[in-house]
């Protein structure tokens, strides 16, 4: 009785079966805990190769964008070159002209351009100027010549070229009778006189004058006219 007393199980306290729950728990969670840790290892290392990569990127940009400015420089120059004429001669010494040389004849060469523009451009106001006053006295001159025009109506007056040529010899040794006064001494003086005699004689209202003193003292002859041919 009493060995069979001894052989009763004694239970377990609440303390040992945490302990021994803790014990597997542990132990089960050993392989989780490794694969947390090479995980963030690459994470890690994924980490530190980042920066490298992204510092060797913008080099390359770096390298290929100032490459770009050399290139876009050198294409420049080269125009440079090309646009003024200057450019293709080398100094004295031979050699080629440098870039600082190369700058200083572009800025004169702009300087150059902007005066002849603005020369051209006073020039140019000029000429338009002149082409307004000849347009103006084309049109007094045109107007002045359809006031003094004698309508003929249908009789057309015919003059043989015998009597232009009498008309015209009188007319012009009419003119040459006032003109004979001019001082022909030298240049000068004859400029003037030419100036002053062609506004005071060969005036359009001068000259028909002339022309009608010159026409009534001419012989009356006879003139064919278009009546003339109409009648039997």
């Amino acid at each position: 009785m009493d060995s069979i007393d001894n052989m009763k199980v004694v239970p377990s306290s609440p303390i040992q079966n945490t302990n021994l729950f803790s014990r597997f728990s542990s132990g089960s969670s050993l392989h989780p805990r490794h694969h947390s840790s090479s995980s963030s290892h690459d994470d890690d290392s994924e980490d530190k190769g980042s920066p490298n990569n992204y510092t060797e990127k913008r080099r390359e940009a770096h390298i290929q964008s100032e490459q770009k400015r050399r290139e876009a420089i050198k294409q420049g120059y080269n125009c440079l070159y090309d646009l003024v004429s200057t450019y293709q001669q080398t100094d004295i010494s031979g050699y080629k002209l440098s870039k600082a040389t190369v700058l200083q004849k572009s800025i004169d060469y702009i300087q150059y351009s902007l005066w002849q523009k603005k020369t051209l451009e006073k020039e140019r106001n000029a000429l338009q100027k002149e082409v307004v006053a000849l347009r103006i006295m084309q049109t007094n001159y045109e107007q002045m010549v359809n006031a003094q025009q004698i309508p003929m109506g249908h009789v057309e007056a015919r003059i043989s070229d015998e009597e232009k040529f009498q008309m015209f010899q009188n007319i012009i040794d009419g003119l040459f009778f006032t003109f004979c006064n001019i001082n022909v001494n030298n240049f000068t003086e004859l400029s003037a006189c030419v100036f002053s005699w062609l506004e005071e004689h060969c005036k359009p209202q001068a000259l028909q004058n002339l022309i009608e003193t010159v026409h009534e003292k001419k012989p009356k002859s006879h003139t064919t006219t278009s009546s003339d041919k109409t009648s039997p």
